[in-house]
């Protein structure tokens, strides 16, 4: 029904706007009696074979919700109720921040793809705390970032405030330096500087009672020679992993009028690329440490590629958006059929 009928409808109108009348109807439909058993019933797949315990938390399917869906923490309670294993919350940044001006999110139909350039706009670190009080035993990830305004040389402030402030009430982190949408963020993956933010951040985290999980969000784009300089990082900081990968710069192959449009692109056109950075890290590392496999997700084999390619965990984003929640069952039971 969704592809039927819903998406047509919710594709006729700007995609931004859409957005948000399906997190204010999601909220509102929760609240009904019996509205989340419902959902459950429908998208959820209950079974001990689905559990993973991975960088030491145990999910209860490796089925997740990538960053960027739920910025501000406002509906994570409710998506839970779709089937997800665990749902990542942000780019947060310490302030508020508008994000880049509208239009600035497009879909590319005859690519099923979708490019955006937000632009991290967000509620800031304050108010996600407090959102995220109201958890329900879902299990969260703090995709943490930069504001616009804070220059490179002190972004390192910006990440350990927002890391300070989630700590609580987050179960893992992951520092985003890999959208295209924040002037020169893709700079801090360079290895010096990305050495320098990792370590300060696992100082912090190593001076914790109880430290929780760090991981880099990495681009597509990036080389053999820059993912193996991630690997590198990875080992000698000793953070808790990878999430591969973030949207990409490229427009090879698409199709679709708007694709010239700046932003990061996500989707289809990255199912393929996604992948191989997974294997690539998997191989070259000895699988030594988790990926969390993210990008061009729109079916279940697409999701088990990932998984045989050396993820953990998956990530939806537009694939959620272009095959709606039935993905994320079909996902859980191709893994069970699998055996994976």
């Amino acid at each position: 029904m969704y592809k039927s009928l819903i998406r047509p409808a919710l594709f006729k109108f700007d995609p931004e706007k859409v957005h948000y009348f399906t997190f204010d109807f999601l909220r509102k439909f929760c609240r009904m009696p019996g509205a989340v058993p419902f959902l459950r019933s429908k998208f959820q797949v209950d079974d001990p074979r689905l559990e993973r315990e991975i960088f030491g938390l145990k999910f209860k399917n490796p089925v997740g919700l990538a960053a960027g869906f739920d910025k501000d923490a406002k509906l994570y309670n409710e998506l839970s109720a779709l089937g997800f294993g665990f749902i990542e919350v942000g780019t947060v940044t310490p302030k508020p921040q508008p994000g880049n001006e509208k239009k600035r999110l497009f879909r590319l139909r005859e690519d099923s793809a979708i490019i955006n350039r937000m632009g991290f706009n967000n509620e800031g670190v304050e108010q996600m705390v407090e959102r995220l009080k109201k958890n329900k035993n879902v299990i969260i990830g703090g995709n943490i970032g930069k504001n616009k305004i804070t220059p490179n040389e002190k972004a390192v402030d910006d990440y350990v405030y927002s890391f300070e402030a989630l700590f609580n009430h987050v179960n893992y982190f992951v520092v985003n330096v890999s959208s295209p949408n924040t002037p020169n963020l893709r700079e801090l993956q360079d290895k010096d500087p990305l050495k320098n933010l990792l370590n300060t951040l696992q100082e912090r985290n190593a001076a914790k009672a109880n430290p929780k999980p760090i991981l880099l969000k990495i681009a597509p784009d990036l080389t053999d020679d820059q993912l193996m300089d991630i690997i590198e990082i990875v080992q000698e900081t000793k953070i808790a992993g990878v999430i591969a990968t973030n949207t990409t710069i490229s427009r090879e192959g698409l199709k679709s009028e708007n694709k010239y449009e700046t932003g990061g692109l996500s989707g289809k056109p990255l199912t393929k690329r996604s992948t191989e950075v997974i294997r690539f890290l998997s191989e070259k590392s000895n699988n030594s440490f988790p990926i969390i496999g993210v990008g061009g997700i729109h079916s279940a084999e697409d999701a088990i590629e990932k998984l045989e390619a050396g993820a953990s965990l998956v990530q939806l984003y537009t694939g959620f958006i272009y095959e709606g929640p039935a993905l994320i069952r079909d996902i859980n039971q191709k893994i069970l059929e699998k055996g994976i």
